[in-house]
């Protein structure tokens, strides 16, 4: 029992401010300055109600996460929500294994994003992308190690930066020439493209969930976690709505919708070049910020099962002088730079979305299950309102993931299911290692 109580553990050091901005960066992310101009193609100047739609769509699921998040905070949340929920082990370890593989996938691909700006702005050839990329996973995966103060830190002043680029686009569109008429919609379109635009914006709000993933680093997480998950969807939220308003202020959708970079288009046409520079640097830091916080998410999934005897002991070790899982973040550094050889995974990266999705599904029938099997349970923030003791955002949650998809093609969804058979397979081959049976299961 000494040997038990030495062990260092994860140390709370994240504030609600540096929560709240953590979950923003990670909303935020790259997708705006890329996505804002599919969106508009097809909403027009109405497309700062598509990202209210949307944002209230993520809401559910994000509520859901406020509410599971209080009453069990702890790294590796939806493996821990669903094996409190359903007390099997085979479905917890999947829905970690996809999380996991979605965090790697997520930060190659997003690192490859980064070298390609930082090649074409310094005016070196495509081939320096994967040396960029693999440079950047290892200095962030340093970062990651020392701390997650200094984590939380950097995500800070990475995230403002980040926002800094979107307020400037708001500030613009002050200055901008057209007075166009917010509620136009595309000539050859109905009112319901707005509901088909939602499906696409929806992935612009993903990244609250992450928050939960680090709930052992959080101080006071049972008040903490909730205020944070909904400050920064509301936050988000604000930017995106305004961001849609201004660029159709300063250019005509048709011409923002065939932009590769519209945010850039719009900054140089009041700005100047020196407009189009300000906006490439900033994207720097927005995937630079997306890769941080993909690296310490999936190392503490893979902390949190090892942890809870899902995965491999030795990935939950505890490094004494940074109290961080030391061994999970070297694995995580190795399996994400792997990837990013392949040059582009583009696809099958989008795949993991499709595993996201999949995870909003099982979190949200998780609360579900948990208000019916522990209604007893302490509940810090209860999601209301409910009927018959079943949350109906959480059912609505649920069914808007399940709906979402059914918006990918084929070969995506061949994707995710080989992702899962792999994770099948690893499960049962590591039998002899890991603990195959919920824990919850056997302490009962």
């Amino acid at each position: 029992m000494e040997e038990v109580k030495k062990k260092p553990k994860l140390k709370r050091r994240v504030s609600l401010f540096a929560l709240t901005i953590y979950g923003v960066g990670n909303i935020l992310g790259a997708g705006i300055y890329g996505l804002i101009g599919s969106v508009v193609g097809i909403t027009g100047n109405l497309s700062w109600l598509a990202f209210v739609l949307a944002s209230i769509t993520g809401a559910f699921t994000g509520l859901s996460y406020a509410e599971l998040s209080a009453m069990y905070p702890k790294s590796a949340a939806e493996f821990v929500y669903t094996e409190e929920a359903f007390k099997k082990r085979n479905l917890s370890f999947i829905l970690g294994w996809i999380i996991i593989f979605s965090g790697i996938l997520s930060a190659s691909t997003v690192s490859l994003v980064f070298g390609g700006y930082l090649s074409e702005l310094i005016g070196l050839p495509s081939i320096f992308n994967i040396v960029f990329a693999i440079d950047l996973v290892l200095i962030l995966s340093v970062v990651n190690l020392i701390g997650i103060k200094t984590s939380t830190r950097t995500n800070i002043i990475f995230t403002l930066i980040e926002a800094s680029g979107l307020i400037i686009i708001i500030i613009i569109g002050f200055f901008g020439t057209e007075a166009p008429n917010y509620f136009v919609i595309p000539s050859d379109s109905s009112f319901a493209v707005i509901f088909s635009a939602v499906a696409l914006i929806f992935f612009a709000f993903i990244g609250f969930e992450d928050i939960a993933n680090i709930a052992e680093e959080v101080k006071e997480p049972h008040k903490n976690l909730p205020k944070a998950i909904i400050y920064s969807i509301i936050i988000t939220t604000i930017l995106y709505c305004f961001v849609a308003i201004s660029v159709v202020n300063v250019l005509p959708y048709s011409i923002i919708a065939v932009s590769e970079a519209p945010l850039t288009i719009v900054a140089e046409t009041i700005l100047g070049p020196a407009g189009g520079i300000i906006m490439s640097f900033i994207a720097l830091f927005a995937t630079a910020n997306t890769v941080l916080i993909m690296l310490i998410v999936t190392s503490r999934m893979m902390y949190g099962m090892a942890r809870d005897k899902a995965l491999p002991e030795g990935l939950s070790k505890i490094s004494p002088i940074y109290r961080t899982p030391y061994i999970a973040i070297l694995f995580t550094t190795c399996f994400t730079i792997i990837p990013i050889f392949f040059g582009d995974i583009e696809i099958v990266a989008h795949a993991t979305v499709f595993g996201v999705l999949l995870n909003f599904f099982l979190v949200n029938i998780s609360l579900i299950a948990l208000r019916k099997s522990k209604p007893e349970h302490d509940r810090p923030f209860v999601l209301k309102p409910s009927y018959k003791g079943i949350p109906i955002i959480a059912l609505l949650g649920s069914i808007i993931s399940i709906a979402l998809l059914f918006t990918f093609d084929w070969v995506t969804l061949l994707i995710q299911v080989i992702i899962i058979l792999c994770g099948i397979g690893v499960f049962y081959a590591m039998k002899s290692k890991i603990e195959t049976k919920s824990l919850s299961k056997v302490k009962s």
